[in-house]
C-alpha cells in the first residue's frame, strides 16, 4: 500500500476496523490511524506477527515482497512507544536520554524512507512521535540536528549508523525493540559485520524482530545471535503463485527486437505506471534518455545518482509525473507505489530470487499486475533458474506483428549465439553493447555514446547487485558513499529537468530513430 495517500484519505470517513483489528490488540490511536491508511482488515502476515509480537516475543519471519510485512512490525513497534508512555518507571528512564526506543535497520535508502514513512502515517494519532531515518547519500548535518533532540524510532541504513555511532552522535543504548527488514538483502549486501557490531551495543535485554525472505545459512546463523528463543512465522514462500501478478515471457531474436517489444509494450493504454527494470546504472540511464526522447515521461532511477535526485524521482511517480520509471535492483528495493501496473524485466536479474522482488513492485494491497520478462537467446540459463526457483512455469506470449522468427530456446541447451559471446552486453573484451570494458559503441553496435561513461568513479559492471563496503569502511550501496563522490550524468533521470549532458552520436537503436516515430504515451 502506499504510504503517500495520506493526506488525501484524512478527511474520509474512518472504516469500522473495531472488528477486523481486536484480536491484535493495538491501541484505538494505531486504529484510527490503520483507517486513514485505507486497511479494511489485516493480512495474513499481520494477524500472525502483530499479536507474537506485541507479547514480546523475539521473531523470525519470512513473508513474500507486497504481503504488508512492513505494517507488521511498525504496529507493534508503536504500541511498545504507547505503552512505555503509560509506564512512569520507563518515561522517567526516557528523560533521562536521547536515544530511540526502537530502531530499524533496511538495507537501502529507499526501504528506509518507505518505513519511514510507514511509521509517520500509521502513528498518525500518536501524539509528540518523533521518528527519524539516516541513510548513506544525504548530509550529515540534517541527520545530525534529528539525532540531538528526543527519539521515539529511528531507522537506518547499517553504514551511516555506525558512522555516527562511532562519532557519538547516534545514541543506541535506549533501544527496547530492534526490528532488520530484508535481512537477507543486508547479508547480500555485505553488511553482516555492521549488524553485528551495532547488536553489540545495544542493551541484551532488548525484542529482536528479523523479516527475511530466507533463513538458511548465513542469514540463519545471523537469526540464532541476535536472538533469543524465536517464534518462527513463515507465511508466504517464493514458490507461492502470484495470484494477483499475470506474468509472461517474450523470446527476443535480437536486441533491436526486444526494443521494439518495450516499445509496442509501454505504448499500450493499459499501462497506468510501468517499472523497467534494467542490470546496469548505465543500462538504466541510457533506456530512459532514448524513451524520453521518444515522448514517454520517463526518469532513472539507481545507486550512482545523488540522494536528492533520487528522491525527487520517488516524489515524481509517486505523483503520477513519472510514467515510466527505469530502475536497477537496488535503487528499487522498497519502492511502494500502487499505481505500478506493469513490471517489466529489460534486463535480467543477478539472481533468482531478485525476480520475485521485482515482479512484486506490482499487484500489490489486493491490485492486480502485469509482470513481463524480455529475454534474447543467451538468456535462457537465468529463465530457467527462475522458473526452478519459483516452481513456476513462466507463460511464452508474442506480440502482434513481433513474433520472433527463431524458435523458443530449448530447456537443455541453452544459445549464446553463433561465436558464444552475449551479443548486444558483450564480454569483457570491449565488444559492442553495454556490458564491455573497451569503448562504448551505443546501443546494437552503432556508434555514438563515445568512450566510457563514468558514474563516481565506481564499479561498471553490475553496480547495482552488490553493497560490500570500500577499504576505508565508508558506503551503503556498490562499495561507496554518494555523499562522497560526485554526481552523475544525468540521461532521462528526471522528465521535469532535461538539464545535464547527454550522449553524443545518431539517436536510436542500431542506427534506427529511437524505437520508431514519436508518440505521446497517455
Amino acid at each position: 500500500m502506499s504510504f503517500d495517500v495520506l493526506a488525501d484519505t484524512l478527511a474520509a470517513p474512518i472504516p469500522d476496523l473495531s472488528t477486523s483489528f481486536d484480536s491484535l490488540g493495538l491501541a484505538p490511536e494505531i486504529v484510527r490511524s490503520i483507517g486513514h491508511a485505507g486497511y479494511a482488515s489485516p493480512t495474513e502476515v499481520q494477524t500472525r506477527t502483530v499479536p507474537q509480537a506485541l507479547a514480546g516475543h523475539d521473531l523470525m519471519v519470512s513473508s513474500q515482497t507486497g504481503s504488508g510485512k512492513t505494517a507488521a512490525f511498525v504496529w507493534p513497534a508503536l504500541q511498545r512507544i504507547l505503552d512505555a508512555r503509560n509506564d512512569p518507571a520507563k518515561r522517567r528512564a526516557k528523560g533521562q536520554a536521547f536515544g530511540p526506543r526502537v530502531l530499524v535497520l533496511a538495507p537501502t535508502r529507499e526501504l528506509a524512507m518507505q518505513v519511514s514513512r510507514a511509521f509517520t502515517v500509521y502513528g498518525h494519532s500518536v501524539q509528540g512521535l518523533r521518528v527519524a531515518h539516516i541513510v548513506g547519500g544525504v548530509p550529515y548535518h540534517a541527520q545530525l540536528k534529528a539525532l540531538r533532540g528526543p527519539l521515539d524510532v529511528l531507522i537506518a541504513t547499517p553504514g551511516r549508523l555506525l558512522d555516527l555511532m562511532g562519532s557519538g552522535s547516534a545514541i543506541v543504548n535506549q533501544v527496547e525493540l530492534l526490528v532488520l527488514d530484508e535481512a537477507d538483502r543486508m547479508l547480500d549486501m555485505g553488511f553482516i559485520d555492521d549488524i553485528t557490531t551495532v547488536a553489540q551495543a545495544l542493551p541484551a535485554q532488548r525484542q529482536t524482530m528479523m523479516f527475511s525472505a530466507t533463513f538458511a545459512g548465513n542469514v540463519g546463523m545471523l537469526a540464532r545471535q541476535l536472538t533469543r528463543d524465536p517464534q518462527r512465522i513463515s507465511v508466504d514462500s517464493h514458490t507461492d503463485t502470484h495470484a494477483s501478478i499475470e506474468q509472461r515471457l517474450h523470446w527476443a531474436d535480437s536486441l533491436s527486437h526486444k526494443h521494439a517489444l518495450l516499445e509496442q509494450l509501454l505504448a499500450d493504454r493499459d499501462v497506468d505506471q510501468a517499472l523497467v527494470f534494467t542490470s546496469t546504472q548505465r543500462d538504466a540511464d541510457d533506456l530512459a534518455y532514448k524513451l524520453g526522447e521518444i515522448g514517454h515521461s520517463v526518469a532513472a532511477l539507481h545507486g550512482g545518482m545523488p540522494q536528492g535526485r533520487r528522491n525527487r524521482v520517488l516524489q515524481g511517480l509517486r505523483q503520477r509525473q513519472v510514467r515510466v520509471l527505469v530502475a536497477t535492483d537496488v535503487a528499487a528495493r522498497g519502492i511502494d507505489v500502487p499505481t505500478i501496473t506493469h513490471v517489466i524485466n529489460y534486463g535480467l536479474p543477478m539472481k533468482a530470487e531478485d525476480y520475485v522482488h521485482r515482479i512484486g513492485r506490482t499487484g500489490r494491497a489486493g491490485r492486480t499486475g502485469l509482470a513481463i520478462t524480455l529475454a534474447e537467446r543467451r538468456d535462457v540459463g537465468m529463465i530457467r533458474r527462475i522458473e526452478r526457483f519459483t516452481t513456476q512455469a513462466i507463460t511464452t506470449a508474442v506480440l502482434v506483428g513481433l513474433e520472433p522468427k527463431l524458435p523458443e530456446p530449448s530447456a537443455t541447451r541453452p544459445s549464446f549465439g553463433p561465436s558464444g559471446g552475449r551479443p548486444g552486453f558483450g564480454p569483457r573484451g570491449g565488444k559492442p553493447g553495454y556490458g564491455g570494458n573497451g569503448p562504448r559503441s551505443g546501443f546494437g553496435g552503432q556508434p555514438g555514446h563515445g568512450g566510457p561513461r563514468h558514474f563516481g568513479g565506481g564499479f561498471q559492471g553490475r553496480d547495482d547487485q552488490g553493497g560490500h563496503r570500500d577499504h576505508q569502511g565508508h558506503g551503503e550501496q556498490g562499495g561507496f558513499r554518494d555523499d562522497a563522490r560526485p554526481s552523475a550524468p544525468r540521461a532521462g533521470g528526471a522528465p521535469f529537468d532535461r538539464s545535464g549532458p547527454r550522449p553524443a552520436g545518431p539517436r536510436g537503436f542500431a542506427g534506427k530513430p529511437a524505437f520508431g516515430p514519436r508518440r505521446t504515451p497517455r
